[in-house]
């Protein structure tokens, strides 16, 4: 029996039950319930701004979003949000999905904490990150109804403490690989969490490089360049 909330159809097929199954064994409910929601504010955006989005795999990009989260799929190296992509990918081959629809689904997934791009490429990946950023961030929350934003929350609650409760869960993905927040927001959680982090910095990577640019001044010609030397 397939169940709408707030004016929105959750898939109902074979493979959106078998994702359900799998990210409501492994996740927090705090998280499985935070990816449900992903799924309908996204779902809502794309409405809103009436895009044409498969809403299948728009249900795979929010439900595997936070994946990388767990330790079961979380990798030693990876950013987590790569992590996740990973294994929603896997999944998806798994159950015979085109590579295409795949990409799009692993591309919202590793961009959903990217600011600044999703929105300009295909909706499943533009909507994941609108799903992400009302529900973490309570970006265009004014652009929801109030009455939608009540019947998401009714079928999906937010814990009394969820902000705290979200950046903990960042924090857990990410402590034991501080490398991987290089450059992202996640080293931000770590900051506030985690004490002894120690943030990496772009100029100081850049200006401490290998790169001895003052040996050799000036353009340094190469046979294949067609300059003398």
């Amino acid at each position: 029996m397939s169940t709408t909330i707030a004016g929105i159809r959750i898939p109902d097929s074979q493979l959106a039950r078998a994702a359900t199954e799998l990210v409501r064994d492994n996740e927090s409910d705090l998280l499985y319930n935070h990816s449900r929601r992903v799924f309908l504010f996204g779902a809502l955006a794309g409405e809103r701004k009436q895009l044409k989005f498969d809403p299948e795999l728009l249900y795979m990009g929010a439900m595997f979003h936070d994946m990388g989260l767990v330790d079961a799929y979380s990798s030693k190296t990876h950013r987590f949000e790569v992590d996740g992509a990973n294994a929603a990918r896997d999944f998806l081959q798994q159950h015979g999905v085109n590579e295409y629809d795949i990409e799009q689904v692993w591309t919202s997934i590793a961009l959903h904490t990217t600011p600044g791009v999703p929105e300009h490429m295909k909706p499943v990946v533009a909507l994941v990150t609108a799903g992400v950023e009302m529900d973490v961030l309570g970006i265009a929350y004014d652009e929801f109804p109030e009455e939608k934003r009540i019947q998401v929350v009714a079928a999906h609650p937010r814990e009394r403490d969820f902000k705290n409760g979200i950046i903990n869960a960042f924090a857990h993905g990410t402590i034991k690989k501080p490398e991987s927040t290089f450059g992202n927001v996640k080293a931000d959680v770590l900051a506030l969490r985690d004490p002894s982090y120690k943030r990496l910095n772009f100029c100081t990577m850049i200006l401490g490089s290998a790169w001895d640019d003052g040996a050799a001044p000036g353009h340094v010609h190469h046979a294949a360049c067609g300059h003398d030397a």
